[in-house]
């Protein structure tokens, strides 16, 4: 009698199941597309909705809102993002620095001046807000319209440490060098948390030569550049760097 052989069972699938997976599977890889988009658009119009906010976003035109040849090509009127004209300025040590040596970075760039005591009532929320987000990837520079690193170094005492001693200035209104240096120490002994430069002036000028360049005629003013070296926002007169839409602005560009 001849063994019977066993029956094999197969997974039978319904075709109408294997559609409506196949759909469901779709839907969601497109729920997730559209997720995944949303999301750094959705960023993108934060940043850009807190740096208007802040009125960083104010087209260079040249007059009341800023404006330079080297800034709008033809001197016209332009729009942000545009390249940041790079330049050279000193530091404490008497060393050229570049503002491309920070390519790769995000850039805070402050124009001041030592007599200028709007920039140093800034000063404070400038530090405040170069503590919290300074990193390896975030930098803030202050750039001085100042003929000395002395009369620099007695701005930031005032600005940052009040009531701390100052050096005295000798009968035509000079600061020794030591004397200003020790002074800061001794205010600051632990220094600020972001880099100062120097942009001396030209002749009687008191805006520094790079400042003029940029056509900047009144300080403070800032420019946030990116790690592409473009500027995204443009801020004219002093700001409150630690308040949540100046955070949200910043960290905006830090973050992408």
């Amino acid at each position: 009698m001849p063994s019977k052989q066993p029956e094999h069972t197969g997974l039978v699938i319904d075709p109408l199941v294997l559609v409506t997976g196949g759909l469901v599977a779709l839907l969601g890889v497109g729920i997730l597309a559209a997720f995944l988009w949303m999301v750094p658009n959705a960023a993108v119009r934060e940043s850009q909705s807190a740096c208007r906010g802040l009125g960083g976003y104010n087209p260079l035109d040249g007059g009341n809102n800023h404006g330079s040849p080297m800034l709008c090509p033809g001197g016209q009127p332009c729009e942000l993002p545009i390249a940041a004209p790079d330049f050279t300025a000193i530091d404490h040590t008497g060393k050229p620095v570049k503002l491309s040596d920070f390519r790769g970075k995000v850039v805070l760039l402050n124009f001041w001046a030592s007599w200028c005591g709007v920039c140093k009532t800034e000063k404070p929320a400038l530090t405040g807000m170069a503590e919290s987000l300074g990193g390896d990837d975030f930098v803030v520079i202050a750039l001085a319209s100042d003929k000395s690193w002395s009369d620099v170094l007695v701005a930031i005492i005032q600005a940052l440490a009040p009531g701390a001693a100052l050096p005295e200035r000798s009968e035509n209104g000079d600061i020794a060098m030591p004397a200003a240096l020790a002074a800061y120490q001794q205010a600051l002994p632990h220094g600020i948390p972001f880099k100062v430069f120097l942009d001396r002036p030209k002749g009687e000028d008191t805006i520094g030569q790079i400042a003029s360049s940029w056509g900047i005629k009144a300080v403070p003013e800032s420019a946030l550049i990116d790690r592409k070296g473009n500027i995204r926002a443009y801020f004219v007169n002093k700001r409150d760097w630690e308040a949540p839409v100046a955070q949200t602005c910043l960290r905006a560009v830090i973050d992408e």
